[in-house]
């Protein structure tokens, strides 16, 4: 089953810039160009297309008979789709359904996202099939359009359809990498963790919990993060911190609460363990 989202990013949700993504997300966004962002699990990817998506929000044009006018300003549709080995064209396009009236076919997030000019995000695109990932090529150039085989259609952008993709390249296996064809379809712009003080700062803002034991677990993120070249297969991730910061707002001391939220949401291997173990006993003693 498409596990797949759609709605309008009607709040604005936190997001603290940590370099000039807004400003290029934005230059893209006018210019009608698609953007791919790299990073970490869990360093802000999502959110911060939600915040754009909500940021982006603006008049929408509407045709009357006296000509194209301006019509009311309202948030801008957001897709989202979270991909999958299994995931395939028809997921993202569309599909017959059988019901008690006989065939009707019901459109794809893709499809949808396209037809009403929403910011259409693929999260972990390089998870689904590569046949799949080809479909987007004619949305990522100048013609902006969307093949439905199964309907002999193309359908062309709405204005304000955007597509978004993602990936991990520290997590992926040279089995599970974009094609050239592909990334060259795209800009990028990477993340990264944010600094001790910015993360610190979300936190705060995320958690509830003071800024002097945010700061606290900005530190045991930095500190574990460097564990990796001794066998931790990814670094901690700041959803993980604020994970552990509201355990500590509800009361659970700070090592326990680094310990679940943490040590062990982190690894399994007893000795990579230890090691954390032994970073959060020097922060939390």
């Amino acid at each position: 089953m498409l596990a797949a989202e759609e709605f309008t990013v009607r709040e604005e949700p936190y997001y603290l810039p940590l370099g000039d993504e807004i400003e290029l997300f934005e230059a893209a966004f006018r210019q009608r160009i698609p953007v791919l962002l790299k990073g970490p699990t869990g360093c802000g990817k999502t959110r911060f297309v939600e915040y754009m998506s909500y940021r982006l929000g603006q008049p929408v044009t509407r045709i009357s008979q006296g000509g194209d006018g301006p019509g009311e300003a309202g948030p801008r549709p957001f897709v989202t789709v979270a991909c999958h080995e299994d995931l395939t064209a028809s997921d993202l396009v569309g599909r017959y359904l059988l019901d008690t009236d006989g065939t009707r076919w019901i459109d794809g997030p893709l499809t949808r996202a396209v037809k009403h000019g929403a910011i259409c995000y693929l999260d972990e695109v390089v998870e689904a099939r590569k046949d799949t990932t080809v479909l987007i090529h004619p949305l990522t150039d100048y013609r902006r359009l969307l093949p439905i085989e199964k309907l002999g259609q193309v359908v062309e952008a709405a204005d304000g359809f955007l597509l978004v993709i993602s990936y991990n390249p520290g997590y992926q296996s040279a089995l599970k990498d974009l094609k050239h064809s592909t990334r060259q379809r795209f800009i990028s712009v990477e993340f990264t963790y944010p600094s001790r003080e910015q993360e610190a700062e979300i936190i705060t803002h995320e958690s509830g919990v003071d800024m002097a034991v945010s700061i606290e677990l900005a530190k045991l993120g930095e500190k574990v993060r460097n564990l990796k070249e001794h066998g931790l297969g990814e670094g901690v991730s700041t959803r993980l911190l604020i994970y552990a910061g509201r355990l500590i707002e509800r009361g659970i001391a700070p090592r326990r609460a680094a310990q679940v939220a943490v040590t062990w949401a982190l690894t399994d291997d007893l000795d990579v363990q230890r090691s954390i173990e032994e970073v959060v006993t020097s922060i939390f003693e």
